[in-house]
């Protein structure tokens, strides 16, 4: 194994033992989850940016992964319209409210996951929640946060952070770039790892929120894998319970 795989196997472990170290905030955004889900109410998932959306798609429809999660998967930032185009939209300030409205976020509980935690997106997804009293999550790195300057055009003109405006900001350390590989000669380092720092954390929360249900005596609605001998069969009683309740799922 090259210098350079070891290195990225040892950052994203590195990553994942800090995220580790978020048990109280990972505690207190499964506590708004849990209890979203024992008031019969979705949980809206969020990633408001290119590579951010496999956040939202990471916990929605997955084996093992919690039923009532209403991703919210808005075409402006899907990088199959045109990559350039969005990183145009996840900068259009103002244009979160339109998605929320489309979705029709009103209750229960918000994750919005962007480990750059800058964007006008992700900020106006963080005070669009708070205008509807939305409790909300967020997943996201302060290192990345705290080191672009204010006025860089990838910021809300507010200049926030995630991390500042969310009721729960769970860490996942994602390093400073992104990008942790660096090669002689080469400028720009390689091997990212927000998508493995995000999903990761999700996970955790997820992990966390089944365990809080269950030691409520709460039986945690799951989806089973599809793939296997009578996933279809045990999915298909919650395809019927939230089938016109998350838009994405029928």
């Amino acid at each position: 194994m090259s210098h350079y795989m070891q290195k990225y196997h040892k950052t994203i472990l590195s990553v994942y033992e800090q995220v580790m170290q978020e048990e109280q905030a990972i505690g207190k955004a499964a506590a708004l989850m849990t209890s979203a889900i024992l008031d019969d109410k979705l949980i809206h998932v969020f990633g408001p940016g290119g590579h951010s959306n496999m956040g939202a798609y990471e916990m929605f429809w997955r084996a093992g992964g919690l039923v009532p999660i209403n991703a919210i998967l808005d075409p402006g930032t899907a990088v199959q319209y045109g990559a350039k185009r969005s990183n145009h939209i996840e900068r259009l300030h103002g244009y979160t409210k339109a998605v929320f409205d489309a979705y029709r976020i009103s209750d229960g509980v918000i994750i919005i996951v962007n480990a750059y935690g800058i964007n006008s997106m992700t900020i106006d997804a963080a005070l669009e929640a708070k205008k509807r009293s939305v409790p909300s999550i967020g997943i996201g790195s302060t290192t990345f946060g705290k080191n672009v300057p204010e006025g860089h055009p990838a910021r809300h003109p507010s200049n926030k952070n995630l991390y500042e405006l969310v009721d729960v900001f769970v860490d996942c350390h994602m390093p400073y770039g992104d990008a942790v590989v660096d090669f002689e000669g080469v400028e720009q380092k390689v091997g990212p790892t927000s998508t493995l720092a995000n999903c990761f954390t999700i996970n955790l929360v997820v992990v966390e929120t089944v365990r809080q249900l269950v030691e409520k005596g709460y039986d945690p609605p799951l989806w089973m894998s599809a793939n296997i001998p009578g996933g279809d069969e045990s999915n298909r009683k919650y395809e019927e319970k939230y089938g016109f309740r998350i838009k994405h799922l029928l």
